[in-house]
């Protein structure tokens, strides 16, 4: 089950009592304060691993709780220090604080590691209180209470390529050709219910993720059909692919037109990011469907390309097309964070 926002509390834990205690021992009349520290609370951290790829397993666990310190003791024994606990998300996690809304941590990278509760330090014995006018403290510190926090995680996949349309307009089988993805094809809307991912490999071998997402309607930044819920997993993309169907109906301008304002409706960021206008299914057009689409294409400054994904028309011009702009993109990103780094 693909599951993509999970809430979820944390609690790290206490840290323990510092000890009152004092030495009694044979032949040693005032042998002194001797309490030993409470131990530091564990703490709560996430780490980002590729093995997982929803938060599914955050179904089943909505509470995570680290070990509290042992108190100390005497002899100047300290106390355990709590065990830490480490949440597995899968890269591209978004860990917000519920409450505020303040983004915690941003997982983008594999190994990925961010402390979201931190556990109560220790309180000190006291053996740390005596001085020459106080030598018989009895007081001690008590351990400090570990961090809580309320976390939204929002998962939103990791691809280069961005795929969206109109149900039906041809997004899975175009994955399914470009790429070792195996989704779900059928004649009927809605067919695709999660997103998908491939590995597309270009002709000189450089390789770039491509993701599908379940198709929109008008309104769906309204809640109809699948509504807009699933757009957050291409808002990471380099460029986006408008898949328009040439085959069915006589307004595919119309058509697109739809679809581009759903998606500033949803972000004004994801509507800003670059695009390519594909007209599908070229080898089954509806006459007149082509010249109606390259005309929006080119009214609002769009590239614009034509494939047939069942015969292969066009695919091989489409993958060097997308794997040069991924290409220009991380190059841009490279060297801004190199200036950055200056």
């Amino acid at each position: 089950m693909f599951i993509d926002q999970a809430t979820i509390r944390v609690k790290a834990g206490d840290g323990g009592s510092g000890c009152v205690a004092f030495r009694r021992e044979k032949f040693v009349p005032k042998g002194g304060p001797s309490g030993g520290d409470g131990g530091h609370g564990g703490s709560i951290f996430i780490v980002a691993s590729r093995r997982l790829n929803t938060l599914y397993h955050l179904q089943f666990q909505r509470e995570w709780k680290a070990g509290r310190g042992q108190h100390g003791m005497g002899s100047n024994c300290s106390g355990h220090a709590g065990h830490d606990v480490t949440i597995e998300l899968p890269v591209g996690s978004v860990v917000r604080d519920k409450v505020s809304g303040e983004v915690i941590a941003d997982l983008t990278e594999e190994g990925q590691r961010v402390q979201v509760a931190k556990g109560g330090r220790g309180g000190l014995g006291n053996q740390h209180f005596a001085t020459a006018t106080r030598q018989t403290p009895r007081f001690a510190q008590p351990g400090e209470e570990g961090t809580e926090n309320q976390l939204f995680i929002e998962l939103k996949l990791i691809a280069d390529v961005g795929i969206f349309g109109l149900p039906n307009a041809g997004k899975s089988t175009l994955i399914s050709v470009i790429s070792a993805a195996k989704p779900k094809i059928a004649d009927y809307p809605f067919t695709t219910l999660v997103p998908n991912l491939g590995v597309v490999k270009a002709d000189d071998d450089e390789t770039f993720v491509v993701a599908d997402i379940p198709g929109l309607i008008e309104g769906a930044h309204e809640g109809h059909g699948l509504g807009d819920q699933f757009l957050r997993h291409v808002e990471r993309c380099s460029v986006l692919v408008h898949l328009v169907d040439l085959s069915t109906g006589e307004t595919p301008d119309k058509d697109a037109e739809t679809i581009a304002r759903e998606l500033a409706l949803y972000s004004e960021t994801l509507a800003a990011k670059q695009r390519i206008i594909v007209g599908s299914k070229i080898d089954s057009a509806i006459e007149g469907n082509s010249q109606k689409l390259r005309a929006y294409a080119s009214r609002e400054g769009y590239e614009y390309h034509e494939i047939s994904a069942v015969v292969g028309e066009g695919v091989k011009d489409l993958i060097r097309m997308l794997a040069r702009i991924v290409r220009r993109h991380h190059e841009q990103e490279a060297a801004l964070l190199v200036t950055a780094e200056g």
